[in-house]
């Protein structure tokens, strides 16, 4: 089998018997659509082929299990956030089980590794590569030159505000959000 390697943009043979796959999850505020559907669909696909001519795939799918829409749906239910996303989750394995979607090998869930990215954002802050605003934690684009490589978009192309609001404590609108500090 070839895949299409998206940052050299050749096909390339895939090679090792052992392939780690991992897909970025769903956010746990509400119930499962037709895009999500979509997606796991067409990875469970992909895995249960490769599966089929002997590879070993390590699946990983995250789930996030804490954000602003859990956050407003559980102050909405006066209910825990925790409340909120396990609902979702339990939800999200009965509907994609009933759906015949295999499972992944594991489901690490946000919250499991909050120290991990206090971690990470605080070893970008203190390489320049991120810088704390009023509002939060921000990814300064253009620290990286090679920023837009893998997508093949040039920041200059780039539209400041096309799907979220602009935030005016940002060094540049292009920056993004590594973490958001909450209104209390």
């Amino acid at each position: 089998m070839r895949i299409l390697d998206t940052l050299s943009t050749k096909e390339q043979e895939i090679s090792s018997k052992n392939i780690g796959i991992y897909l970025c999850g769903v956010t746990v505020y509400d119930e499962s659509h037709i895009g999500h559907a979509r997606t796991i669909i067409v990875f469970d696909t992909l895995r249960r082929y490769l599966e089929s001519k002997g590879h070993s795939v390590n699946f990983v799918q995250n789930f996030t299990d804490i954000d602003d829409k859990i956050i407003n749906r559980a102050n909405m239910e006066q209910v825990s956030s925790l409340e909120i996303s396990t609902r979702y989750i339990e939800h999200y394995f009965e509907d994609f089980d009933r759906l015949n979607v295999k499972r992944a090998t594991t489901y690490p869930k946000a919250t499991e590794h909050i120290p991990d990215m206090v971690k990470l954002v605080q070893d970008l802050v203190d390489l320049e590569f991120a810088y704390v605003s009023k509002n939060g934690v921000y990814y300064r684009v253009s620290k990286f030159s090679e920023y837009g490589k893998l997508s093949k978009k040039k920041t200059d192309d780039l539209i400041s505000g096309a799907r979220i609001e602009i935030d005016e404590t940002k060094n540049d609108p292009l920056d993004f959000a590594l973490w958001k500090f909450a209104d209390t």
